[in-house]
């Protein structure tokens, strides 16, 4: 074997060697900057309060939906901050992030923040928290359900046009667009109100921490300012996320000093979570009213 063979040989030998050596220092590095900066804090951050923003019309996101419930589970956070200003919208909606919030509620602080308004299922998703912050000007209350529908029966006549349903039975086309509701269908509908309705002040009732029966006389569908709601009882305290996050500190034992994280859905939280654009609202609204896909629990300023 020549030199020149030898050589070669014991070059590639020592770059081995410094490959593995330099191999070594790297992971030594990295482990002392594990044991400096602390395992948590360097594969995605330490604890924080998660703050759940829900802005206009509130539709059923399973996507976010699920991104709440796995907040229960999530040992990073130490607490949850539910900031609403939103009108209200669908009952399955409201019912669905209520319930998710819920289960986060079981297992560590939840606290609500109400802004401009949370109302109907805005008020909803609110009753849950263990302390629950408005505004002296927030509009929120407005506890019930609405099921709207059209019908343009007279206005199709006059232009000469008819229309016919072939049913199974008597009330499989109520409400119905092309003729006037009956008096069953009437009945069977406000039925179905009733029903949610009664959901809907038994779940207050529980999340309040008050019997039904004092709950009723408030729940007739009127909104109230946040210093008419304290007075009765509809929520804790006046103040907005400074005093929320100094009432957690104080009374749950979450320090101040936390950072404040928003909750996203995986599909990215826009309007298709429950930032709706109030037209798109209203259009989902009024389809919804023509069907009976779902019922609304959604506040409406009075029309003239």
């Amino acid at each position: 074997m020549s030199l020149e063979t030898d050589l070669l040989i014991d070059r590639r030998r020592l770059k081995r060697r410094l490959f593995v050596w330099r191999g070594i220092a790297v992971l030594a590095v990295v482990i002392a900057a594990i044991v400096a900066i602390g395992p948590t804090r360097l594969v995605g951050g330490g604890r924080y309060v998660a703050r759940l923003n829900v802005d206009g019309i509130i539709s059923d996101d399973r996507a976010l939906t699920k991104a709440v419930t796995d907040l229960a589970d999530n040992r990073r956070v130490a607490a949850l901050i539910v900031s609403i200003d939103s009108p209200g919208g669908s009952v399955a909606g409201g019912e669905s992030m209520h319930d998710a919030i819920e289960k986060v509620a079981a297992k560590k602080p939840v606290v609500t923040v109400m802004r401009g308004t949370a109302a109907s299922a805005g008020y909803m998703i609110a009753v849950p928290a263990a302390r629950i912050f408005a505004r002296e000007s927030t509009l929120t209350g407005s506890i019930g359900v609405l099921l709207e529908t059209g019908e343009a029966s007279g206005l199709l006549a006059k232009l000469g046009i008819s229309a016919t349903a072939i049913v199974s039975g008597p009330l499989k086309d109520q409400p119905s667009f092309t003729a006037p509701l009956s008096p069953a269908g009437r009945e069977v509908l406000q039925g179905l109100v009733a029903d949610m309705y009664d959901q809907f002040v038994g779940i207050v009732a529980e999340g309040r921490h008050m019997d039904a029966d004092k709950i009723r006389p408030l729940a007739d569908g009127r909104a109230y300012t946040g210093r008419q709601a304290l007075k009765l009882g509809l929520i804790d305290a006046i103040g907005g996320e400074d005093e929320a996050r100094a009432w957690l500190a104080s009374e749950k034992g979450v320090p101040a000093s936390l950072p404040a994280r928003d909750v996203t859905a995986n599909t990215g939280f826009s309007a298709r979570a429950l930032g709706m654009s109030f037209g798109d609202g209203l259009k989902s609204v009024l389809s919804q009213g023509l069907t009976l896909d779902g019922a609304w629990a959604l506040w409406q300023p009075a029309r003239d």
